[in-house]
């Protein structure tokens, strides 16, 4: 199985950006752990600030990858691009949050993304894309 997990907006400050909601560990650190208790899975990792790059690697995940683990970060309450296209391939995307989006600001608790995805796993920090790793394996 080959997965992609796709990191949108700030998530390159994790380890930085405001550690009491997002944590003190890097998302490079944390990826290097998944690899090694999922080596079983072919795991690619990828992060951009840019919608249409995330809209890109999206749409050109269809090819190389049996499914998305997504956190699109803010983009999951803007776009309605990335809910498109979503939407648009045939395989199957994991909507994932390191924090409670719910427990947040109201604007937050709106996803573009949930609609179509294969499932939502909000609020369980980085555990959140373990869990979403999980989720592939047990289909």
């Amino acid at each position: 199985m080959k997965l992609l997990i796709l990191n949108g907006p700030n998530l390159n400050l994790l380890g930085t950006r405001e550690p009491e909601k997002y944590g003190n560990r890097s998302f490079e650190d944390y990826f290097s752990d998944l690899q090694f208790k999922f080596r079983n899975v072919e795991l690619s990792y990828d992060q951009t600030n840019i919608e249409g790059e995330l809209i890109d690697k999206i749409q050109n995940a269809r090819q190389d990858f049996d499914g998305i683990v997504l956190n699109a970060a803010a983009y999951t309450h803007t776009s309605v691009g990335i809910g498109d296209a979503v939407a648009a391939i045939d395989i199957p995307v994991v909507e994932v949050h390191i924090s409670n989006t719910f427990s947040r600001e109201e604007f937050r608790h709106k996803s573009f993304i949930s609609p179509v995805a294969k499932g939502i796993i909000v609020g369980f920090g980085l555990q959140s894309y373990d869990l979403a790793i999980q989720s592939f394996l047990k289909d």
